[in-house]
């Protein structure tokens, strides 16, 4: 069972938007030391969009590798074609994942029956855990609760990634998917609340900056301690808020670099963040007590 805070972490590049593996391995020693419960590498924080396929795999291998089995790895290997989600899905687990989170196939929009289908023949084809990750507001096509429960009962199919941010709707899912199906949430603005309503964890951007007060939180909210979640997120939020200020991973990537733990290199069509965002992303992190 995976819990907790599952950082979904940046890719460091150097200012050429070059992988930079030697500010990764140093990023997840600090993660581990921080109390972080989970990573999951190369999604969309990851810059899986831009990244190859060779990329991705050479990230996959050094994260395992870094890692070393401290705590889970989870490889992103979704994509809107079947075909290459079977293709990274395939390599993730040669190379070692304990998981594999896949996305929603977007831009395509598929049909339910059609996503169904597409989560079906990977988790048929390759013997390793997978989560699903239902994200409309990025991929337009949303996976409806009746086809996540339907892909509930698959048994490698294990868990989602709910970051449809409506708390209602996950806590009905939850009723209805599989014995053993967990949810994590997928915002972290409400993450909290999902996980005291029964949630297992959250996969998180906030993480990046704030490992140690999002692990504190979460670790709080799945053992139901709601006056000690509340006081943690409460000091969060504004670095919840401050995360999508930009699309993300731009303040995420900032905000890592400024700690000095990574270049502020990231890959076009995403820039830098702004100099109008900066004092924004600045101040909740100080506020937190991260910066």
């Amino acid at each position: 069972m995976i819990t907790g805070s599952i950082c979904a972490i940046v890719t460091p590049m150097h200012e050429d938007g070059s992988v930079d593996l030697d500010s990764l391995s140093k990023l997840i020693e600090h993660h581990i030391e921080s109390g972080t419960d989970g990573i999951v590498s190369v999604g969309t924080t990851g810059e899986s969009a831009t990244l190859t396929h060779e990329e991705h795999q050479l990230v996959f291998e050094k994260t395992i590798d870094c890692v070393a089995s401290r705590i889970p790895v989870i490889a992103g290997t979704g994509s809107n074609s079947t075909a290459e989600a079977l293709e990274l899905t395939t390599a993730a687990k040669e190379l070692g994942a304990d998981a594999c989170l896949l996305v929603v196939p977007y831009y395509n929009k598929p049909t339910q029956e059609g996503m169904y289908q597409h989560f079906k023949l990977i988790a048929e084809s390759v013997d390793i855990p997978q989560i699903l990750y239902n994200v409309p507001g990025r991929t337009v096509a949303d996976l409806h609760n009746s086809t996540v429960v339907r892909l509930s009962h698959i048994d490698n199919i294990v868990g989602i990634k709910d970051a449809t941010a409506d708390i209602e709707r996950g806590i009905r899912l939850m009723e209805d998917s599989a014995d053993g199906f967990v949810s994590f949430s997928g915002q972290d603005t409400d993450a909290m609340g999902l996980m005291l309503a029964g949630g297992k964890g959250t996969i998180s951007v906030t993480a990046n900056v704030a490992p140690k007060l999002m692990h504190e939180m979460c670790t709080a909210a799945v053992a139901g301690n709601e006056s000690l979640a509340n006081e943690l997120n409460d000091k969060l939020m504004p670095v919840h808020e401050a995360m999508f200020v930009e699309s993300n991973p731009i303040p995420a990537k900032w905000g890592v670099s400024q700690q000095g733990f990574i270049e502020n290199g990231i890959r076009l069509p995403l820039v830098p963040l702004s100099d109008d965002a900066q004092p924004r992303v600045r101040a909740a992190m100080v506020s937190a007590g991260v910066l």
